[in-house]
């Protein structure tokens, strides 16, 4: 995996530099949304974003695919995108993103089958399906007060 890894970062930092952005300057916060990125691959068959939850159904997240459609409004208003994997500038003030993605798209819903509550945390943008917040979140620290649950 340490090899997919290096060659999925070496692809996303082209895209970014080619789109006039650039990666995120902590590296090993990147990797980390780069192994989520690799496992959603592994699961669904296609790079979706890694903090936005899946449906597994490639037509219905076309619209989070990284790069997400997104990401070009959430660094123009800012100065990063939503998960924090691009940035305008390196020295940018990271902040609580809103979600973009329309509640019609269905974000925050478990798959058919389960009932199972998803969590976002308002500071990175992590979710994860449980019943209690995360202590700390997994990927920016905070305590687990800053997640809400998606209706």
């Amino acid at each position: 995996m340490k090899d997919e890894l290096q060659e999925l970062y070496r692809e996303v930092r082209e895209s970014a530099e080619k789109s006039g952005y650039k990666l995120n300057p902590d590296r090993e916060f990147v990797m980390e949304l780069l192994r989520g990125m690799l496992v959603n691959r592994k699961r669904y068959g296609y790079d979706s974003c890694p903090c936005r939850l899946a449906s597994g159904n490639p037509e219905e997240d076309r619209d989070i695919v990284c790069p997400c459609d997104y990401r070009d409004a959430d660094i123009e208003e800012y100065g990063t995108c939503y998960c924090g994997l691009y940035v305008r500038d390196e020295d940018v003030e990271f902040r609580s993103i809103p979600e973009r993605r329309g509640k019609s798209r269905g974000p925050g819903r478990a798959p058919a089958g389960l009932d199972i509550p998803v969590l976002r945390c308002r500071i990175c943008g992590y979710l994860c399906a449980r019943k209690i917040p995360p202590e700390p979140c997994p990927i920016c620290g905070v305590a687990g007060k800053f997640h809400v649950f998606i209706e």
